[in-house]
């Protein structure tokens, strides 16, 4: 039996448009600034990863600056503010 749940998870992934697109995010009237966004919020958490896999917690600052940013910008995305999506945007872009 298959779980509904599950099924239902695999088929409203908001995600898709990143596993579906072999050539990655392109810039053009095709995008747009949520998936953009979403795309810089997991490309940051993994920096974070980065970050906090570092010795003697010497990347602990980073990743709790880099956390702040990225909980920022995903309630930018769930309030729909498309001026702080920008912000965060631009803001998350820069971060290396």
């Amino acid at each position: 039996m298959i779980d509904p749940i599950r099924k239902m998870a695999s088929t409203n992934n908001p995600l898709d448009f990143i596993n579906s697109n072999v050539a990655g995010i392109q810039t053009g009237s095709q995008t747009d600034l949520v998936q953009l966004l979403l795309y810089e919020i997991i490309r940051v958490k993994d920096l974070i990863k980065y970050y906090e896999s570092i010795p003697n917690g010497a990347g602990q600052l980073g990743s709790s600056i880099l956390n702040e940013l990225v909980s920022e910008a995903y309630n930018s995305l769930v309030n729909y503010d498309t001026i702080l999506m920008q912000k965060y945007y631009d803001l998350l872009l820069n971060c290396d």
